[in-house]
Order: structure tokens, then sequence, then C-alpha cells
């Protein structure tokens, strides 16, 4: 018969998931990390994934496609909770939001007191650090290397005193939690924004034009994880790149689930 169905555009798509999750059919699934139509027969036509894709990937068309089937919707509906009831791996949804475990040595409790934390506002300021020469006590306690606020991409100006002449690192946001030395790897005499492409699913690419024409940045490195979704960071930086007109030095390095960076990158 021929009916309206949604098609999913590959190239468009960016790996979130999101869509998967927003099926509660099941019609769409994640294949080598891009979304699929799975089944016709059970996609509904009502399009409830539509306002979830941040990319605009998917649309309705009108083709020949087998008819919706609710009572082999409920089923697979059936099975998936069995599945997940007894520990088994999520049908569907982003590959990097799978739950895991990372088993770490025992750590030693050094006798330090939790960090105070709190956000501070969102006035943009740069923060003073001594010299790399400057004669410091012995301690065991590493220090922040942030060297401005605010750090998260929606909230930074687009021209501040601090972004000239720096050498800018663009973040995603696991990436500090998953790396153990991040501040001093990444952070260390750089300006630091950081995003998540699936969480705030917004286009980073408009803002962060901005930043590199209105300011003389020396390089950009991307870091982020290797999970599909995280691609929408490397490329929001690569768009900003070619729409800012300026020669600009630039990196990707990808940082594993498990804290390791990957050799190739």
């Amino acid at each position: 018969m021929i009916r309206k169905i949604i098609t999913i555009d590959k190239e468009k798509c960016n790996g979130c998931g999101l869509c998967a999750e927003a099926c509660h059919e099941g019609a769409i699934g994640m294949v080598d990390g891009v979304a699929k139509l799975l089944r016709d027969d059970y996609c509904d036509g009502l399009g409830d994934c539509l306002p979830s894709c941040p990319t605009g990937a998917i649309t309705f068309v009108e083709r020949e496609a087998a008819a919706y089937d609710e009572a082999a919707v409920l089923e697979n509906m059936k099975k998936k909770e069995v599945a997940q009831d007894s520990g088994a791996k999520k049908i569907g949804g982003c590959p990097g939001t799978q739950a895991k475990t990372i088993v770490r040595e025992a750590a030693v409790d050094d006798g330090l007191e939790p960090l105070a934390c709190g956000c501070p506002g969102s006035s943009s300021k740069a923060i003073v650090r001594e010299t790399a020469g400057a004669e410091k006590p012995a301690t065991t306690a590493p220090e922040s290397q942030l060297r401005q606020w605010p750090v998260q991409i929606k909230l930074a100006p687009v021209n501040a005193p601090y972004f000239n002449g720096a050498h800018l690192l663009i973040a995603a946001d696991c990436t500090a939690y998953a790396y153990a030395d991040f501040h001093n790897r990444f952070i260390k005499n750089k300006i630091t924004l950081i995003g998540c492409p699936k969480l705030d699913a917004v286009d980073y690419a408009e803002k962060l034009t901005e930043i590199l024409k209105l300011n003389d940045i020396k390089s950009v490195t991307v870091v982020r994880m290797e999970v599909p979704c995280c691609g929408g960071m490397t490329a929001a930086v690569t768009t900003a790149l070619k729409n800012s007109g300026k020669m600009i030095p630039w990196q990707v390095l990808t940082v594993t689930t498990d804290g390791k960076m990957l050799e190739n990158a």
C-alpha cells in the first residue's frame, strides 16, 4: 500500500540516537552508528521522531510500505521489556549511552576535603595563573589550569580579551571526566570551551564561527569522546573554521570511554 512513512538521510544523521529513543514503536534503530528505519510495519507515520532530530535528517515520504502492524509492535515492546529486565544490552539508541562499568584500582584516601562547588555566574572573566617557571611549594593536590570563565559554548561571549592570541580548546563535556590528566594535558595554557552536541541539541557552528572571526585565535584543539554522537562537536568546529575565512591550525583528539587516547587520533 502507498502511505506516509519516515525516511532518514544518513548523510545528515550525526548518530545521536535521539530519534531511536523517541520512537516508542521500535521502528528506528542504530546500525553502525547511524539511525535506520528497521521495519516499515513498526512505523505509524505520526512522526514523533521528527522534532527529536537535531540535524533535520528525518522527513516524511509517501511510498509503497507495509501497513502499520500494532500487534507486532506490542509484541516487540514486550520482548524489549523482557530483555531489559534480564540485564541485556539496550536495543536501539546511541551506542555511546550504553551503560558500562570502568574498573579502576582502589584509590588511596589522601585526606583532602571535597572542593566547594557552585556556579559563580556567567559573567565573563579571565583567571590569572602563575607562569610555568614560577617556584611553587611541593603539593600532592592537583591545581586547576582553567584560564577563563564561562566555559560553556552556549554561555561564552563571542568577543573577549582572553581570546586574543589564544590557543583554543573545544572539548566535549565528558572528556574531562574520562581522561584523568585533562587539565595538564589539554586545558593548560589554553582558553577552554565545552559543550555536548547531544544534550544541548544545538549546532555550535554559528557561535564558534563568530568567535574565530572576531578574535586572533592561534590554534584550535578539539577533544571529543569516541562515541558517535560526539561527532557533532567535530562537525561544528569544521564548519566554523571554513566559515571563518581564516587559516587556523587545528587538530582533533579522541578519548575512549575508559579514559585512554586513541592511537590514531
